[in-house]
C-alpha cells in the first residue's frame, strides 16, 4: 500500500473513532445536567430506540419536536405513529394507572404540552423519562410524577 493510502486510511479510521467519541460526549452533555439519571438496561424497545438518540435532535425541527421525536420512535419500532403534538399522545394506546417502562408518559407544561418514553422510576416514585426537545436535545432526565397527565402503552 502506498504512503498516501496508509495517511486516507489512517484519516478515515481517525474520523470513525472521533464520530463515536463525539456521540458519546453528546450523550454525556445531554445527560450531565441536574436531574438527568439513567433508567437502568431494559429490553424494551421504545426505550432501547430512544436512547439511541440522546444528545441528538433526528428531527430537523428547531422547536416544539417532542411530539415528532415521539413519533418517530414508535415508527422506528413498528407502531403507529401519533403525530407531532404532545397532548395527541393522550388518546395514543392504552391509558394505565402509573409509570410502566415503555409507557409514553404524557405531560402538560405553560403554553404546550411534552411526550416521552418512561425508562424507569426512580426511589421517590418519579418516572425516568427520554424525549426529545429536553434542553433542545433528547435526554433521560426524572420528571416530577404529578407533571405526568397520562401514561399510555402503545398497542401493536
Amino acid at each position: 500500500m502506498s504512503q498516501a493510502a496508509v495517511q486516507v486510511a489512517g484519516s478515515e479510521d481517525l474520523g470513525r473513532r472521533y464520530a463515536r467519541r463525539s456521540s458519546a460526549n453528546a450523550r454525556a452533555r445531554a445527560q450531565s445536567h441536574a436531574n438527568s439519571a439513567y433508567g437502568g438496561p431494559t429490553s424494551n424497545s421504545l426505550v432501547s430506540e430512544a436512547r439511541k438518540y440522546i444528545g441528538t435532535n433526528p428531527t430537523g425541527r428547531g422547536s416544539l419536536w417532542c411530539g415528532a421525536f415521539m413519533d418517530l420512535v414508535l415508527k422506528r419500532t413498528g407502531h403507529a405513529g401519533g403525530g407531532n403534538l404532545a397532548s395527541a399522545y393522550a388518546r395514543y394506546g392504552t391509558r394505565v394507572g402509573g409509570p410502566q417502562i415503555g409507557a409514553i408518559a404524557v405531560m402538560g407544561r405553560r403554553g404546550g404540552g411534552h411526550v416521552g418514553v418512561v425508562s424507569g422510576v426512580d426511589a421517590n416514585g418519579n418516572p425516568i423519562i427520554v424525549s426529545g426537545n429536553h434542553n433542545h436535545t433528547v435526554a433521560e432526565a426524572v420528571y416530577p410524577a404529578g407533571r405526568i397527565h397520562a401514561y399510555m402503552l402503545p398497542g401493536g
